[in-house]
């Protein structure tokens, strides 16, 4: 009997979508979009309904650990508009760390990491956000090697700053590129461990 083969695909989950394939509430699934994934896909970490960008999907259980548990840290990038103008000594207080709720009530303070004022991309595509262009705003680019629940929002929250869109753009070097909206790529598995820098995965 042949062993049966791992399949691996990046999405750009779409604004109002959960990530994943089943939901007690009234939201948008994964299997809304528009590909016949295997039995047995699942998402690698998530972002939440509100949030856009590059997600992982994978029938391969092991990944999780793999990515998420590692003892190396894997860096992710996130595209972030906030309301109002950044000063640049905001964009240094998050550099530096500030200090955000996370589950059980505890604060804890950011580790440091990389950001920086960007201008809006090129071509971007429009999110489903119900905000006007005209309101005072700028662009942050954050990457971060940890992950608290809801993090960056918080973060941007902390420093003075409401997240308007917030778009996963790269998880080390798998980049969501020119994928728009609920569409889907697949790759092999070597080209998905490579990307994801992950060694002694086999």
């Amino acid at each position: 009997m042949s062993e049966i083969r791992n399949r691996y695909f990046i999405i750009n989950k779409p604004y109002n979508m959960v990530s994943q394939f089943i939901s007690p509430d009234k939201v948008g699934l994964l299997g809304d979009i528009d590909f016949t994934f295997p039995e047995g896909t699942h998402a690698i970490g998530r972002l939440d309904n509100h949030s856009e960008g590059l997600l992982l999907l994978t029938t391969n259980k092991r990944v999780t650990k793999l990515l998420f548990e590692s003892k190396v840290p894997h860096k992710r990038t996130y595209l972030v508009q906030v309301k109002n103008l950044v000063v640049p000594e905001t964009v240094e207080l998050l550099r530096t760390g500030v200090s955000i709720r996370v589950k059980g009530g505890e604060y804890w303070t950011t580790t440091a990491c990389e950001v920086e004022h960007v201008e809006k991309p090129a071509g971007l595509y429009e999110g489903a956000f119900p905000y006007s262009e005209d309101w005072a705003h700028s662009w942050l680019m954050i990457t971060l090697t940890e992950g608290k629940f809801h993090q960056v929002r918080k973060m941007v929250l902390a420093a003075g700053h409401r997240c308007l869109r917030l778009i996963r753009v790269s998880i080390e070097d798998m980049e969501l590129g020119n994928l728009l909206p609920g569409k889907v790529l697949e790759l092999e598995e070597v080209e998905f461990f490579r990307r994801l820098k992950i060694a002694n995965w086999e």
